[in-house]
């Protein structure tokens, strides 16, 4: 078969209901290298730190409804993407979302190693 399916809850989400959800896709869609990902938070909800220097992997986020906060580094840069924008980041780029906003945050998250 050349194509995969996959529904945004078919894997369980690694991040609590109250905060929002996250949900992994690579497994179900069967990728090899490319991870794909939707996440959504709740007004205060926050993701976690991190960077993906051991992976290796550039990540581009799309925010798909309600507006985030990314925070950068050691948090003294602040990237704010609306509904429809978009960042790419480097694999050593620390980062961080926050949703400050009052409404829930939905972005999709596209990873693969440079």
């Amino acid at each position: 078969m050349g194509y995969d399916t996959a529904t945004k809850t078919d894997p369980e989400s690694v991040v609590p209901e109250e905060f929002g959800g996250m949900w992994f896709l690579k497994d179900e869609l069967e990728t090899d290298h490319l991870g794909f990902s939707i996440l959504e938070l709740e007004p205060g909800g926050k993701g976690k730190a991190h960077d993906e220097t051991e992976s290796g992997q550039e990540e581009i986020y799309h925010v798909v409804a309600g507006t985030v906060d990314i925070e950068l580094g050691d948090g003294d840069e602040t990237v704010t993407l609306e509904e429809d924008d978009l960042v790419r980041l480097d694999p050593e780029e620390r980062r961080q979302i926050f949703n400050r906003g009052d409404e829930r945050a939905k972005l999709v998250l596209v990873g693969a190693p440079r």
